[in-house]
């Protein structure tokens, strides 16, 4: 099931919208804090973005720019004007349509439909993303990002960082993680996986997450849940 995320501050059109891609079997949801739209975006990781380019606190271009940091995700705009110039800037801030005010629901889903099918009928799955304490792992493209920068990892730092984010707020114990990075925690020196945990701590620390990863002595190590 595909998820949607709607970016409306009308919550007559916002509901109506919702209501219909809902009886198309979409799962959908809508922001509700206007001034962290990025943070709803990677808590609900939709596949289609529907946004409004009016919105209290910052517009949608602003929050397309953000999205686009992490995320190829596709944007639809919503817009109560359909001059030229808004459709320019949509495209040049990232987004992959726009439509008007008011517009047909039908029309809206056969939209919905046609960017969702370019996106993903030949994809493996649509994009994933894990979120911890500032930091955005994007399972799709192997990417992270920690406020808007990209950060470089090695193949082994992206697995660990991806089992510690999937598990985050639990302890993973050093076996579990030279498991997932070796398959066997047979013929692995112990110190090789600090080193590896040490590279990933810096890298972090340099973009401003210092302590991310922390050590539980004799049991292996967390990231904390920020939302527990």
């Amino acid at each position: 099931m595909y998820r949607i995320l709607i970016v409306e501050d009308d919550s007559v059109i916002a509901g109506a919208v919702r209501r219909h891609l809902e009886s198309w079997g979409y799962d959908v949801a809508c922001a509700q804090k206007f001034d962290a739209v990025l943070a709803e975006f990677v808590a609900f990781s939709p596949q289609l973005v529907l946004l409004d380019i009016s919105l209290p606190f910052f517009n949608g271009y602003h929050w397309c720019q953000e999205i686009r940091k992490v995320s190829k995700v596709p944007i639809l705009f919503l817009t109560s004007a359909s001059d030229n110039m808004n459709l320019v800037m949509a495209m040049q801030m990232g987004g992959d349509d726009l439509l008007a005010k008011p517009f047909d629901l039908q029309v809206l889903s056969a939209k919905v439909q046609a960017m969702l099918r370019r996106a993903y009928d030949f994809a493996a799955a649509p994009a994933a993303l894990l979120s911890c304490g500032g930091a955005v792992l994007n399972l799709a493209n192997g990417t992270l990002s920690v406020q808007g920068r990209q950060v470089e990892l090695t193949k082994n730092e992206w697995k660990l960082l991806q089992l510690l984010m999937e598990k985050k707020g639990r302890i993973v114990s050093r076996d579990a993680m030279m498991t997932a990075l070796w398959e066997s925690d047979s013929f692995v020196d112990e110190n090789t996986l600090s080193v590896n945990v040490n590279r990933l701590r810096r890298k972090l620390e340099a973009a401003g997450l210092p302590d991310f990863i922390r050590t539980k002595k004799g049991a292996g190590y967390l990231v904390e849940d920020e939302t527990a």
